[in-house]
């Protein structure tokens, strides 16, 4: 071991919020009102989790993200970064404020104009306007373009009518309808009366507020609300249902950024396409999937911390030659299952921060009025898409993988483990489900359709593809430059070393993808000669999109892990081939994720020439071997999460010593 500490880990990767990763864990983190607690009825839980929610503002957490004249920072990452710490307590917490703060009023900020910023937002901010965010239907879930709740203005009264015309246009499983929200940001069909035809079409989904309790907490007339009930997790949470019967409200409830209604019900928008303005619409609501993510991985790093802990701790059957047992840690099984998500974890960890920074500069500029380029917005839609799949389907797996670890230990709620797994399991459905969100990534790698992206919905994308000889082009990460350097110096024969050689992980993956994104195109292409029409081509091709979907974003996040080793190297003194060093022990862990992602993957390579029989089966061996060479700084890894020994709460680590 060398001098290297967890404090040395942490401050590289603490990155550019440093400051608020260290304000929580000295604040929200230590102070037990925002730890979890066990064992509570369902009404408990959520008293307890409205007074958590009302205790944030004394630590300045709600107003990160919003504008300084409201008391806010106006500082989109250090609002990500702080609900990404938030996410190592309290997760029904994490959720009600996410609700509260990130799309209740993430859409008023975000959607709305300065009318409804002055009217609302120091209510959200204090809480004496706690509020909804009611996209989501019965019915409709991911498919927003679809949902069937309705606006229609009321030129003679100067009003919306809202409505529930169905069963199926049921608001469903709305955060803080149950018991606390007293305004909803709903989402509905826009109709005004020159505009909406004779077949009932309307202007495509739009935003409006509308109360839905009174101060006496009963709710408002033409609203029905109902209690989701009891979940597997996140019990804190109320989740509710609304019904709207003929709701009205002013035509100033509409949030009008990119679309308006005139008093005498003509419609106008900045976006002449409807299409294009719906994407824009979504696309101010990203943060909420740059946050699911980090709440995830925090998650994943809270399980790892205690699995490693209790792996170095307890100790199971004895060498012949020895009374001593083993710690579980020390087999090479126990490695396999807790270093390898370690090494994803950091990993992810690098690509979450590269994703924050680009939200955070695409958001200010946006703030600041300044036209932020289509493409890449773009590009950062298809990256918080992305690593949201993938991050919280990590988490999903790394706690299981970390109770499985804990053996019976693991399974009890003292433990931290159960609370974990029931309340992330949600993640993966939170701000659309993963499959649909990746092949929405996936239709965005066409090259050629990134063009006409906002123009063509997914069946205008197919018979787009299906017309065209496309170029599929790999879109560099901002690593671009070094990625070619390590690329370019990978030796180009045989070579023991070439299975640690980071230009060859970086062509492997590229070449996969271009692979990948190739035969997409040409299926796609061959269906369309082949007589499908555009429904049955989309279908047909939809496991296709998610593998392209799923390794581009192997791509991106070892691009961003080797951007992360190179910075560390650049801080520390070129000190990259030091054992011991950050650079060196970072690299090791790089390693040991891209080879075991490789290894995952071998059945790929191995059909398409990417590797020889040889060359896979020692990767396997590769990977053992890192396993065993990581072992001795399994604990300097999870402690270099830096996760306040008040936080943890697991009984199993009373009595562990270092």
């Amino acid at each position: 071991m060398s001098d290297l500490t967890a404090d040395d880990i942490s401050t590289f990767t603490d990155g550019r919020w440093a400051e608020i990763r260290e304000r929580a864990r000295t604040t929200i983190l230590k102070d037990d009102r925002f730890h979890p607690a066990y064992g509570l009825t369902t009404e408990e839980n959520r008293a307890r989790t409205t007074e958590q929610l009302a205790a944030l503002p004394e630590v300045e957490y709600p107003g990160l993200g919003f504008p300084e004249e409201f008391g806010g920072r106006a500082d989109t990452g250090a609002a990500s970064v702080a609900f990404e710490m938030l996410a190592f307590g309290d997760l029904s917490l994490l959720v009600k404020a996410g609700v509260q703060w990130g799309l209740f009023g993430g859409a008023i900020l975000n959607l709305g104009t300065r009318h409804h910023h002055e009217t609302y937002l120091p209510g959200v901010l204090d809480l004496s306007t706690p509020g909804c965010f009611a996209m989501t239907e019965t019915g409709h879930g991911s498919d927003v373009q679809g949902l069937r709740t309705t606006a229609v203005f009321d030129p003679e009264t100067d009003e919306f009518v809202i409505n529930t015309p169905e069963p199926e246009a049921r608001k469903e499983f709305i955060g803080n309808a149950a018991r606390d929200g007293k305004l909803a940001a709903v989402f509905a069909q826009l109709h005004t009366a020159d505009h909406a035809d004779t077949s009932g079409e309307s202007l495509g989904v739009h935003c409006l507020l509308v109360p839905i309790r009174g101060e006496d907490g009963n709710p408002m007339p033409g609203v029905t609300i109902s209690d989701s009930g009891r979940k597997a997790g996140l019990n804190g949470v109320d989740n509710g249902r609304l019904v709207f019967d003929q709701v009205r409200v002013p035509r100033t409830a509409l949030l009008d950024r990119y679309a308006s209604v005139a008093r005498d019900g003509s419609y106008s928008s900045p976006i002449e396409s409807r299409s294009r303005r719906f994407f824009t619409m979504l696309g101010t609501l990203i943060q909420g999937r740059v946050s699911v993510s980090g709440g995830a991985l925090s998650a994943s790093k809270t399980a790892l911390t205690i699995a490693v802990r209790y792996a170095e701790r307890r100790r199971q059957f004895a060498p012949r030659d020895s009374e001593t047992e083993t710690k579980l840690l020390d087999y090479a099984t126990h490695q396999r299952r807790l270093l390898i998500p370690l090494a994803h974890t950091y990993a992810l960890g690098f690509a979450q921060e590269e994703l924050v920074n680009e939200l955070h500069e695409v958001f200010t500029a946006r703030q600041r009025g300044e036209q932020v380029d289509p493409h890449r917005q773009r590009l950062l839609e298809n990256w918080a898409a992305g690593t949201k799949a993938v991050s919280t389907w990590h988490a999903t797996a790394t706690i299981q993988a970390c109770r499985e670890a804990c053996g019976g230990a693991g399974y009890l709620s003292a433990n931290r483990l159960p609370s974990l797994k029931a309340d992330t399991d949600v993640f993966t459905t939170f701000e659309g489900d993963n499959v649909v969100l990746l092949q929405l990534l996936g239709r965005g790698l066409l090259t050629n359709y990134r063009d006409h992206f906002g123009d063509l919905d997914s069946l205008g994308m197919v018979k787009f593809v299906a017309g065209s000889a496309m170029d599929t082009v790999i879109e560099r990460t901002t690593a671009r430059g070094l990625v070619q350097r390590l690329i370019d110096a990978m030796p180009r024969t045989g070579n023991d070393q070439i299975l640690r050689h980071r230009g060859w992980h970086l062509q492997l993956m590229e070449s996969r993808e271009k692979h990948t994104l190739d035969t997409l195109a040409r299926r796609m292409r061959s269906a369309s000669s082949q007589g499908m029409d555009p429904e049955q081509i989309a279908n047909a091709v939809a496991h296709h999109l998610l593998r392209a979907a799923e390794v581009h974003m192997d791509r991106v996040v070892l691009e961003a892990f080797v951007a992360a080793i190179d910075r560390a190297s650049h801080s520390d003194d070129g000190a990259a081939q030091v054992e011991g060093s950050l650079p060196w022990l970072l690299s090791k862990v790089c390693d040991l994720h891209v080879l075991s992602t490789i290894e995952a993957d071998r059945a790929w390579f191995l059909e398409h020439d990417q590797l020889s029989p040889g060359r896979s089966k020692a990767i396997i061996a590769e990977v053992d071997e890192l396993c065993r060479e990581l072992r001795p700084y399994a604990r300097l890894l999870v402690d270099g999460f830096a996760i306040p020994e008040e936080i943890l709460g697991a009984e199993l680590l009373s009595d562990a010593q270092p």
